[in-house]
């Protein structure tokens, strides 16, 4: 079914019915009319509708601009496509339900859609160059060239960025919508104060955007990876709701920003360097060209001083373009050879300079380091992990005697692999490059064996909230109900590193009242809390006492977790100080030991789970499956300066790349 707006463009009814002639509708260089050309006989059917857009653009002088955005539209046109069916439309309700349903986890509101609607089942495809008519087309570009002229900051804006990062019609590979029309009607307004006012900012394109960040009314982003069916791009109706993914929220930003004449574009990492997943976020530039990012909808701040330029170490970073980019197409063949598919369709450009820090211009890879597996690929890709798989991200030519990739960011473990029969066959063992020394460094098994001991499947990083607020935490003890009168039983000061730590009390005194108090600023985060009495291996019981009130006011994070004997569930206090949690033991005890539980998102190895440890020689190596009886897993006779990857078969998908270096694990 053609996209068509009722009433639009009733100028069309004076269009001849016939074919054009080639010269009719060319563009002005032999490239540019050549992929016309293309497009034109891709269209088939629908080529009429598309000769009506270019025909009504060349009636005037006036619109010579106006036909040459015609001409970039529809010679890419060919290159999009977006699935259909009415499941799929019933899926999208997911994000409705995210906005509204806030009481309700994502994975509840994902089980319940696919509950609800059933199996999605296989879609229909259409592409945009049999469904556009030129009623849709035309409205596009009239809007595009309406906010270019008209908003004050558009004197600021080149034709070749308002064609790349303005004038598109979609995305990627969402369903065709008249969509610029109603998001101008429904934020323009937010701008008009600065259009009236006499600020220079209003002719600053990221100004006039921060502005617009600042004025908009609902910009809570409930964020989630859970999804019941894997989306594209979901589109311009949906996005508004601002749930899901950095994807969803960065597509609204898009929409946003082009609707009210904003160029803006998508940046992205395929893999990052240091965690099992990609990122995109948005792109504006100043009226002086100077580059700006946000994680939307934060403000946007200048490139060079966001967290992403200062600290991710991925080593490609790209910009989605709305063109093919031809060159890279170009350069990607290779004798027929297959191409691994993110660069089938490249329709994106390398920006890794931008994002420069750490960086080289060139890597050569020592032809000493390579395999002598036989291979037929001549393209050699960069791959990063992505758990035990390896996912591309950079490709070159491979010549015999050398291998040289070129704008790399520093610091990720890599590897290098050709592509062939579907399958990525590799050349070289894991490397990173060193930020300092520019060197490489390969993790080559050894010949020598060492005993190592693991505390979790997956890097800490953002456990560490949690495990600051554990410094400061203080056991006590007394034998009143109140606590007016207590003792120190124990008080924190080192961030625990595992699941279940274990500390001795030197107190001779018994104690009816034992309780956890959390310290300064910490909402009293913490998961578990066993009291032992003293020659006693079982657990003390008693009544759970504590401070009733969670952070969350839905009653997921009370007190009664810490006792509930499930690491996975936590107490996170209404308030930032005042918190506790302890038991009433009945009658007066003497505690021996304390075995405390932090705050977590369950990544420690937990006891009773099953793990499986791999090793990385060419491929991954079993050194062997168990089941945790502790919060630890002792493995012997491991390769020296072997890269691991430790699976949980149990639950959980967070799983990352380790080394394991002067006996602790070094997450890469």
């Amino acid at each position: 079914m053609r996209i068509r707006k009722v009433g639009y463009y009733i100028l069309f009814s004076w269009f001849v019915a016939g074919s054009l002639c080639l010269g009719l509708y060319s563009c002005k260089n032999k490239d540019t009319q050549t992929a016309l050309d293309i497009a034109m006989e891709k269209a088939g059917d629908n080529r009429q509708e598309l000769e009506k857009v270019l025909r009504h653009y060349q009636q005037s002088p006036a619109d010579s601009l106006k036909y040459k955005a015609a001409c970039f539209l529809i010679e890419n046109m060919p290159y999009y496509s977006y699935p259909v069916g009415e499941q799929l439309d019933n899926y999208k309700t997911y994000f409705n339900w995210l906005r509204h349903y806030r009481k309700k986890t994502p994975q509840q509101l994902s089980d319940s859609i696919r509950q609800l609607f059933g199996p999605i089942g296989e879609l229909e495809k259409k592409q945009d160059i049999h469904e556009i008519d030129s009623a849709y087309l035309c409205h596009n570009i009239e809007w595009a060239f309406k906010v270019w002229q008209e908003q004050p900051w558009g004197k600021h804006i080149s034709f070749a960025t308002f064609c790349e990062y303005l004038l598109p019609y979609r995305i990627e590979d969402e369903p065709l919508k008249y969509w610029r029309e109603e998001y101008y009607n429904k934020f323009d307004s937010l701008l008009i104060p600065l259009k009236n006012s006499n600020s220079p900012d209003k002719e600053n394109p990221v100004a006039v955007a921060n502005y617009l960040i600042q004025k908009l009314p609902h910009k809570y982003h409930r964020y989630t990876g859970i999804f019941p069916y894997s989306f594209g791009h979901v589109g311009p109706e949906h996005v508004q709701y601002l749930t899901g993914s950095c994807r969803e929220v960065t597509d609204f930003a898009v929409y946003l920003f082009r609707a009210l004449g904003i160029p803006c574009a998508i940046d992205f990492i395929p893999v990052r360097g240091n965690v099992n997943a990609s990122h995109l976020w948005v792109v504006c530039w100043d009226k002086y060209g100077k580059e700006y990012m946000t994680d939307f909808p934060r403000e946007l701040w200048p490139t060079e001083k966001n967290w992403w330029y200062e600290h991710d170490d991925s080593p490609k970073v790209y910009r989605t373009t709305f063109s093919l980019n031809r060159t890279l197409a170009e350069e990607t063949g290779y004798d027929g050879e297959e191409i691994y598919p993110f660069w089938s369709l490249p329709k994106f450009t390398d920006i890794t300079h931008v994002y420069g820090r750490h960086y080289l211009e060139q890597v050569r890879i020592p032809v000493s380091r390579l395999y002598n597996t036989p291979t037929k690929g001549r393209i050699a890709y960069l791959c990063l992990s992505y758990r035990k798989r390896w996912i591309p991200v950079d490709r070159t030519v491979y010549k015999r005697g050398q291998l040289i990739f070129n704008k790399l960011r520093k610091g990720s473990v890599m590897r290098i692999a050709t592509y062939e029969n579907k399958e990525l066959v590799y050349l070289t063992d894991p490397f990173y490059i060193d930020k300092n020394t520019n060197e490489l460094h390969f993790y080559t098994c050894g010949k020598q064996m060492k005993e190592i001991t693991l505390y979790s499947k997956y890097q800490l990083t953002n456990d560490e909230l949690f495990l600051n607020r554990m410094l400061g935490g203080v056991f006590e003890g007394s034998n009143r109900a109140d606590f007016k009168t207590k003792d120190t039983l124990f008080v924190i000061r080192e961030k625990p590193y595992r699941l279940n730590t274990s500390v001795k009390i030197h107190s001779d005194k018994s104690y009816r009242y034992v309780r956890y108090i959390g310290g300064k600023n910490s909402n009293c985060n913490i998961a578990e809390v066993v009291f032992y009495a003293v020659g006693d291996d079982i657990p003390l019981k008693g009544k759970v006492i504590g401070t009733p009130g969670c952070f969350q006011q839905d009653g997921s994070h009370e007190y009664t977790n810490v006792f509930d004997g499930k690491s996975w569930t936590s107490f996170d206090y209404k308030e930032s100080e005042g918190g506790w949690a302890g038991l009433d033991l009945g009658i007066p005890t003497q505690i021996d030991k304390i075995v405390y539980t932090p705050r977590n998102r369950d990544n420690y190895i937990r006891p009773g789970d099953t793990y499986e440890l791999f090793y990385c020689n060419k491929d991954w190596i079993s050194a062997g499956e168990m089941q945790a009886t502790s919060d630890s897993l002792h493995y012997q006779q491991l390769p020296q300066n072997a890269l691991l990857l430790l699976c949980n078969y149990t639950r959980g998908t967070q799983e990352r790349i380790f080394v394991y270096e002067n006996g602790n694990q070094i997450w890469k």
